[in-house]
């Protein structure tokens, strides 16, 4: 598709839908800045996927392509705060830079896309070894698999965690 007939087709579906898609937004989220956020980003994601003029039912295509965004600040909000909640039960205060409370967020944003894609038994395995502290040989047994299993499952998980961290 031609960049112009994309460009054209995100104006037209702009012009529209977006008071739509901002308000049934606002009604969802109870928050107009967020509901103005996700809408703007909303339309980011379709000039990125270039595929505007292929849009046959624009509302449909706006509410699940918003309904993902949301999922996603959630998510994000959800992880934040279990950082942030982190930090402030350590026995001395860290002193971290914006800059970098931004990147370990964004990163534990990507590992946690990463797992949830391997798998709800990996997603398992790996936070029982990684953030319960319980050995290879503890999570077989709790969750009745061998200790072949749980190697197996780690290795996807740090593979896919390596992965996730070359990008970043």
């Amino acid at each position: 598709m031609s960049s112009s007939n994309h460009t054209a087709a995100i104006e037209q579906i702009y012009a529209q839908h977006h008071s739509w898609l901002y308000g049934w937004l606002k009604g969802k989220l109870h928050d107009a800045c967020d509901a103005a956020d996700v809408a703007h980003d909303t339309f980011l994601r379709i000039l990125a996927a270039r595929n505007a003029a292929q849009i046959r039912e624009p509302r449909d295509y706006l509410a699940t392509v918003a309904r993902g965004l949301v999922i996603d600040r959630y998510r994000r909000r959800a992880i934040e705060a279990a950082y942030l909640q982190t930090l402030a039960a350590r026995p001395e205060a860290t002193a971290i830079s914006e800059e970098d409370r931004a990147l370990i967020i964004e990163t534990l944003v990507a590992v946690d896309k990463a797992l949830a894609v391997l798998g709800a038994r990996t997603e398992l395995i790996f936070k029982l070894s990684q953030i319960d502290g319980l050995t290879y040989q503890q999570i077989a047994a709790q969750l009745k698999v061998s200790l072949t299993t749980v190697k197996k499952h780690m290795i996807r998980a740090f593979t896919e965690c390596a992965l996730i961290m070359a990008q970043h």
